[in-house]
């Protein structure tokens, strides 16, 4: 059993509690549902926002979704003039006996411009 990293990203259309519980349950769904990855394989999960987003903490959208005892930690996106705009990211630490280059890395919501390199792949795993 290795300890790998997995990414995911997602765009909010405002700053918005109820978008932001929504798209962030919907991205761990699917960053663990890809990597076939239980809760229970599960080390931490780090979340960044963009300044733009000061409407809640994107680990209290993971809590509603059944990451109870799991570690979760919240910090701001770097203010770079021209990024994208009101992005959540996640960076999971899980067990799992897949090797790095199975890993499946998540973009959604508009995200997927992040990293346009991954998005075909995303594609085709969904």
């Amino acid at each position: 059993m290795a300890i790998r990293a997995i990414r995911g990203a997602t765009c909010l259309t405002a700053d918005n509690s109820e978008e932001m519980a929504e798209a962030v349950g919907e991205l761990v769904a699917a960053m663990f549902d890809r990597n076939d990855i239980h809760s229970s394989s599960v080390i931490s999960l780090f979340f960044t926002g963009t300044p733009d987003l000061t409407c809640a903490f994107p680990a209290a959208g993971a809590r509603l979704h059944g990451l109870q005892d799991v570690p979760l930690m919240c910090a701001s996106e770097m203010n770079v003039v021209g990024a994208l705009e009101r992005v959540v990211r996640i960076m999971a630490h899980v067990e799992t006996d897949r090797a790095r280059d199975e890993i499946t890395h998540v973009y959604l919501r508009g995200a997927e411009v992040l990293r346009a390199d991954l998005h075909s792949e995303n594609r085709d795993r969904a």
